[in-house]
């Protein structure tokens, strides 16, 4: 039986101390509440694994949230980030197509290509590292081509984390520095391989989506946990 695709939060990595200043300060001490979130978001559990397990023989139980937006693996590239202004929706599309691939028709590097597109251009924002990790390495994605395995993903819910709008609350203004919003989303999604191999997985992960005035939105990072 093939490895499946690894699970985001196995595969999520701390930011660097640099990373977190940037995004965190923003220019000092001037965004408080906006440190506070960030915080929050790159906050590691010391329960965060890296282990990729096996999918199971058979598809899971299906949700009852009204399925959103779907990725397709096909067409032998990454999906193209959307033209979105709305925060939830960037985000609904970002986790659609993170949690989607097709080994059959894109390679590794094209697959890390695809996703790069959908990062944020201003760079002292960018957390790369972090959506770069969620691509296995050569060995694994070799060996997940060899089974023909790909994955497609439907998106159920996004909302933004009750932290994330509290501070909002608190402080209305302190978005306006760097315009970053924190999205956690839920979904499924669904693995298959050769000689009618499958399988399902809920998932769901918090991603931090910059999103500016008169402006399309775009992903910042991949938070090492999920914020409720």
């Amino acid at each position: 039986m093939p490895k499946r695709f690894p699970s985001l939060s196995g595969y999520g990595l701390g930011w660097s101390t640099r990373q977190r200043i940037t995004v965190m300060a923003s220019g000092l001490a001037v965004l408080l509440v906006f440190a506070a979130v960030v915080a929050l978001l790159t906050g590691r559990s010391t329960a965060d694994g890296s282990q990729a397990a096996a999918p199971s023989s058979g598809p899971s139980s299906s949700t009852s949230a009204s399925p959103g937006p779907t990725a397709s693996a096909g067409g032998g590239s990454v999906a193209k980030p959307p033209q979105l202004a709305d925060p939830v929706a960037f985000a609904k599309a970002a986790a659609a197509t993170l949690w989607s691939y097709d080994t059959r028709t894109t390679s590794r590097d094209q697959q890390l290509a695809g996703m790069q597109a959908w990062l944020t251009a201003e760079t002292k924002y960018a957390d790369w590292s972090s959506i770069a990790a969620q691509v296995p390495d050569p060995v694994l994605w070799s060996r997940m081509a060899d089974q023909d395995q790909y994955a497609t993903a439907t998106v159920a819910e996004a909302h933004y984390p009750s932290a994330f709008k509290q501070a909002l609350a608190d402080d209305p203004s302190a978005i306006t520095e760097a315009y970053i919003y924190a999205v956690t989303v839920t979904g499924k999604q669904q693995i298959a391989w050769k000689k009618g191999g499958a399988g399902a997985e809920d998932r769901s992960l918090t991603l931090a989506v910059q999103c500016r005035p008169n402006a399309n939105c775009s992903l910042v990072s991949i938070a090492p946990r999920v914020v409720p």
